[in-house]
């Protein structure tokens, strides 16, 4: 099987990257979302980052002008087009949310196209049972997507080795180096990353140190390119928390357990960069 038409569900931070990615590697996106205002905006910061790595000389004019003309907006995701080759649903940490999309789309789509997810810590496994679980992967890619390069595919208990062959070298054509995980909570980056963040966090609550001081040891100590509670606010305390919980509820170990700092920062929206405040204002 050629892969050639991309499908692209979700028009958030991480959507609009991963379609940046393919529209740049050639590829026909279709990029999918229930609200038209939200699909214009990712359009428009897909020019804008587009434009960026033009003046940096990363790529052409010629680059940035195929690419904007590779990708199209849809909104709904009933009206997806049943032609697609690869569906890669991008939206929100939530495992009933995306169990309605993939259900919705297996009678559409035809049935030799494969379905990944860009989940970040919910079970690859358990999101395939609603549909074409041998054609069905992970492809967890790393924010900012344009620039990052791992991709972590992530295979499901019942991922065909064709399947993982496909994507494999698909991410190694998008100039991706893809890593190989089996379904476990959080898989390797976020396993790793999140108990590391919410340790920082502790030692906030804790009074240990402040904010800044946390953030300025791991940089300077552990020569880290950003602090971990920065990176908090990056990623937005909501998904922090939200993968903590993944790994807290999938390994049944309170070493998982989140800092109730973090609960109660998210309930009072307090959630980052995207709420203009978390453990940094902005």
């Amino acid at each position: 099987m050629e892969i050639k038409k991309i499908a692209v569900i979700g028009g958030g931070t991480m959507g609009n990257g991963i379609a940046h990615v393919f529209a740049l590697n050639g590829f026909k996106v279709d990029l999918i979302d229930i609200n038209d205002d939200v699909l214009s905006k990712s359009i428009s910061t897909i020019n804008s980052n587009l434009e960026r790595q033009l003046k940096k000389e990363i790529i052409s004019s010629e680059q940035k002008e195929s690419a904007l003309s590779n990708l199209n907006k849809i909104v709904g995701i009933e009206n997806i087009d049943p032609q697609t080759d690869l569906v890669i649903e991008a939206i929100v940490e939530n495992k009933e949310a995306k169990h309605a999309i993939f259900s919705k789309i297996e009678n559409i789509v035809k049935k030799d196209s494969i379905f990944a997810s860009n989940t970040s810590s919910i079970s690859i496994t358990e999101l395939s049972s609603v549909c074409r679980s041998d054609k069905f992967i992970g492809m967890h890619f790393m924010n900012p997507v344009p620039v990052m390069k791992l991709v972590e595919i992530i295979r499901g208990y019942s991922t065909s080795q064709d399947t993982y062959d496909l994507i494999k070298e698909l991410s190694l054509k998008l100039g991706k180096t893809p890593v190989g995980v089996h379904d476990y909570p959080g898989f390797i980056s976020n396993r790793i990353l999140m108990p590391m963040i919410n340790e920082a966090i502790f030692s906030l609550y804790e009074g240990v140190a402040s904010a800044e001081d946390i953030d300025t040891v791991m940089k300077l100590g552990m020569n880290h390119p950003m602090g971990p509670l920065t990176l908090a606010d990056f990623i937005g305390l909501d998904v922090c928390l939200a993968i903590m919980e993944v790994l807290y509820n999938g390994f049944n170990d309170p070493k998982y357990r989140p800092c109730p700092l973090l609960k109660k920062m998210v309930a009072a929206k307090k959630l980052g960069r995207k709420s203009g405040e978390g453990f940094f204002k902005y």
